[in-house]
């Protein structure tokens, strides 16, 4: 029962944040917004595994700066620079335990699809909101968003490819709420693909690096 606590702890505040709390006092929803990802970051740290390794770390300290990110993101460029910094460390880590395979290889091509999609949807609509200022820190971090997706498909590890995804997922709905059009139901959508992103993250510092839990098998298929 031991090992359910935490993640069952992580679900409820979690839960709590989205469903519960009010907007007002803001420091008392920000401190609950904070609270799933300092719980993921316990359990993260809580999981690395005998020897803990570079990697391990790097990983750790992008949960770290994604956690900042939360925290700043009101100030949205600051924000997006911590998260783009907490992805940067993400991918150092995936492409540290990168495991080739030409079906994962390809899967480049439709992420730079997706990403030249979105990044022409902000342009132009950050264009028409006369956001201008906003165009190079958001297409940045859509190509490192991008790069870090297709790094952890690049591990074959099915946790770390899932919260890269669901990373991805949630991130595209904030910004096209933000500067495309309205999303219904975007905040539940947004923090419900973005702690679970976070967790799979966590969770994949378990294994990550090694030959389990691959999503395509065979590192030459």
């Amino acid at each position: 029962m031991k090992k359910y606590l935490l993640p069952a702890l992580i679900l409820l505040m979690s839960l709590l944040y989205i469903f519960i709390i009010p907007s007002d006092p803001h420091v008392v929803k920000l401190l609950f917004k904070l609270l799933p990802m300092w719980l993921i970051l316990a359990y993260a740290y809580l999981h690395i595994p005998a020897p803990r390794r570079r990697n391990h770390w790097i990983l750790l300290t992008g949960l770290f700066f994604c956690m900042l990110g939360d925290g700043l993101l009101e100030w949205f460029v600051v924000g997006l620079s911590a998260f783009l910094i907490g992805h940067l460390f993400y991918m150092t880590s995936f492409f540290g335990n990168w495991r080739f395979s030409k079906i994962r290889f390809a899967t480049l091509a439709p992420i730079a699809v997706f990403g030249l999609f979105m990044g022409s949807e902000l342009i132009h609509a950050l264009i028409r909101n006369g956001k201008d200022d906003l165009i190079i820190p958001v297409l940045l971090y859509i190509l490192v968003i991008s790069l870090m997706t297709w790094s952890a498909i690049m591990t074959g590890h099915k946790w770390a490819i899932i919260g890269s995804i669901l990373f991805t997922i949630s991130d595209s709905i904030l910004s096209w709420n933000l500067f495309v059009s309205d999303v219904a139901f975007s905040g539940v959508l947004i923090m419900t693909t973005y702690y679970t992103a976070q967790y799979c993250m966590a969770y994949s510092i378990q294994t990550l690096g090694t030959h389990t839990n691959k999503i395509i098998a065979g590192p030459h298929l």
